[in-house]
This record gives structure tokens, C-alpha cells and sequence, in this order.
């Protein structure tokens, strides 16, 4: 099993990217998706979080609304480092299950996990390698707006809360660019599929003969 991290700045088009690679073959763990299941009412964090940040973050069906949650955490650091000390660690729970799950069924697999923040949140050691998707700051900016209806001011703030992209690409193995049209991006998510491939075969192949097959799931990635 070929272990993943995904990651891109706000509004690059990661889970366009993300999907392309399920289509090839790739199986795709989504840690939003996760740290809302665990939020969910009567779920681990739900309390925790609510105790934390109050009622008033709450809808009427008792669930936690993610905007103001968002508009909370995004303006203030230290409160985003709040939410997740009692998130991630539930997160976490939850990804290590799942992967077992996948490895079981398919020793090769190639498991992706999305993760907005693995870099800011120094987390690139539990995988195997890392891919970046981006797109230039600007557009960023742009594609925000009109999909979460943002003000340009909001926009901007939630891009200064990431990790600037050039030191994200610093840190990535593999780097994606999502600016060009969906036929691009398509092609070059081809060529890193190809990329993976291979890598897969080759750590399978290390771990087959030091026996440690299940390396990866016990720590989570890299040795």
C-alpha cells in the first residue's frame, strides 16, 4: 500500500484533482469529511467543541453550523489551534481504521488523503510522499469568493491563515498545477498516477523484504 497526503490552498481545485485520481484507481480518504462526521450530534467532539465555542455556533437541528464555526477560527489562530487539539486527535482515530480497512481488502492500494492543512499542521512524516495541488494566490482569491459568496477582504483572510504556497511547494514531493483547463489538469493527474504506481511497487517490494508490510498503517506512513 502506497500512503498519500493531498493538500492544496483554499479554492485550487484539490477535490477535482482528488476525484480524477479515485477515477484512476486511487482511494480517496477525505479528513474534512471526517472531522465533520466526528462533530456530528451525539458524536465524540461534538460536546467538546461546543462547551469550547458556545451554543451560538449551533443550527436549529443541533448541528454545528461549519460557516460561523469558520468565521470563529479563521479570524483567530489560536482558537483555529483550539478546534484542532479536539478534533484531530478523533480524526486520527478514524483514518488509522480506515486504513487498515483498505490495506486488508487491497494490499496495493493507493490510498489518498485529503488533508487542507497537512503542512501547517507538520503532519507530511505519516506518509509515504506528499502532492501539492495549486493554483496562483489570486485566483485563489477569485475562486473563494464566488464559491463560498466571501468578500474579497474574507477571502484574503482565510489565505493568509495557510501556509504560503511557495513554502508549501518546498516541502511537497510532487506538485499539481490546477490553473490550466480540466483537460491539463487531467493529463498531468495521469502522469503522477503512473508516478505512484511505480512508488508502490517499489516500497511493497522493500517492505516485502525487511517483513514489515504493515509498517505504514502502525506509523502511519514514512519509516
Amino acid at each position: 500500500m502506497l500512503n498519500v497526503g493531498l493538500t492544496g490552498g483554499i479554492a485550487c481545485g484539490k477535490s477535482t484533482v482528488a476525484k480524477i485520481f479515485v477515477k484512476n484507481g486511487a482511494h480517496l480518504i477525505d479528513f474534512d469529511g471526517l472531522a465533520h462526521e466526528v462533530q456530528e450530534p451525539a458524536k465524540p467532539a461534538w460536546k467538546e467543541v461546543v462547551n469550547h465555542f458556545g451554543e451560538g455556533i449551533l443550527q436549529p437541528d443541533k448541528k454545528i453550523d461549519r460557516v460561523k464555526l469558520g468565521n470563529i477560527v479563521f479570524a483567530d489562530k489560536e482558537k483555529l489551534a483550539e478546534l484542532n487539539n479536539i478534533v484531530h486527535p478523533l480524526v486520527y482515530q478514524e483514518w488509522h481504521v480506515r486504513l487498515g480497512k483498505i490495506c486488508k481488502k487491497e494490499k496495493h492500494a493507493i490510498v489518498l488523503s485529503d488533508i487542507p492543512l497537512l503542512f501547517e499542521g507538520n503532519m507530511q512524516h505519516l506518509f509515504d510522499l506528499t502532492v501539492l495541488v495549486l493554483i496562483a494566490p489570486k485566483e485563489q482569491v477569485r475562486r473563494l469568493m464566488a464559491r463560498n459568496g466571501v468578500s474579497k477582504e474574507d477571502a484574503e483572510k482565510r489565505l493568509k491563515s495557510q501556509m504560503p504556497i511557495s513554502e508549501k511547494i518546498a516541502l511537497a514531493d510532487i506538485v499539481i498545477d490546477n490553473e490550466g483547463s480540466i483537460t491539463e489538469t487531467e493529463k498531468r493527474v495521469r502522469q503522477v498516477w503512473q508516478e505512484l504506481l511505480q512508488k508502490e511497487k517499489q516500497i511493497y517490494s522493500v517492505r516485502l523484504k525487511i517483513g514489515g508490510l504493515d509498517q505504514n498503517i502502525n506509523n502511519g506512513g514514512r519509516k
